[in-house]
């Protein structure tokens, strides 16, 4: 039977989630995410050198240690999408989404007949390599499966209310960095266009009734976020939070 998503009700009765990315290639990250409390992890396939069979290890540790695993491709690209799916991810994140049309061919790409059009096959490894009937399994993965979509281009916030529009999409994501860029700001997420950007995004997703995600970098920059509504927060990332970590206890010692 295909993995239950907790968070693809959750985030419909109003629930918040805490996760972070994984750029490590390492199953190892994954027991530790869930070890650490995280209810989700993102594999990140845009900006890190992930290899496929890398992703697939992941999702395996995912299975065993029950957190919700999520997979960011690098591209809106059908292919891209069928195989991080088909190969366990219960959530899909897809980037530069900046029309309706680009939205649509991602819910297309991901969700099975009659909510979209994702090619089919019995025999993924979601699928149990074959072992479930075949209409129960694209039942359980319409109703289990996470369809994020990037809000982080001029474009994307002057085409906003038709996205939101578009049936399926759980989530809208808020990419800050990228943001900054399309306004004007680059490489200041904490710009005044950047957070006010942001909010109008909010409102504009609670007026729809769609959920809103983001990144942060810090524990103070979450409780903002889930203050303001924001349901789903990558928090940091493990090449980070080592990173992090390894300078504070480095400085405390050397001062």
């Amino acid at each position: 039977m295909i993995r239950q998503n907790p968070m693809k009700r959750g985030l419909k009765e109003g629930k918040s989630y805490i996760g972070t990315f994984a750029k490590i290639p390492d199953p190892s990250v994954v027991e530790i995410f869930a070890f650490a409390g995280f209810d989700f992890f993102i594999i990140d396939n845009e900006h890190s050198q992930m290899s496929k069979e890398s992703m697939v290890n992941l999702l395996r540790a995912s299975d065993i240690s029950g957190i919700v695993p999520i997979v960011r491709v690098r591209e809106n690209s059908r292919a891209q999408i069928l195989q991080a799916l088909d190969a366990g991810g219960l959530g899909i994140m897809v980037p530069e989404t900046s029309t309706a049309k680009e939205v649509r061919h991602v819910v297309d790409s991901a969700l099975y007949a009659p909510e979209g059009k994702r090619g089919y096959t019995a025999s993924s490894r979601a699928a149990g390599y074959g072992s479930m009937d075949p209409a129960f399994y694209a039942q359980q993965a319409n109703q289990n499966i996470l369809v994020i979509v990037y809000v982080e281009t001029q474009e994307a916030l002057q085409n906003l209310e038709e996205i939101l529009k578009v049936p399926h999409v759980d989530v809208v994501w808020m990419g800050p960095m990228d943001l900054s860029q399309a306004l004007g700001v680059t490489g200041n997420p904490k710009h005044p266009k950047v957070l006010e950007a942001m909010d109008w995004i909010i409102a504009k997703c609670k007026e729809a009734g769609v959920a809103v995600g983001t990144i942060a970098s810090d524990p103070k920059t979450t409780r903002t976020l889930l203050e303001k509504g924001v349901q789903l927060i990558g928090l940091s990332s493990d090449q980070a939070m080592i990173l992090h970590t390894g300078r504070s206890f480095l400085k405390e010692i050397r001062g």
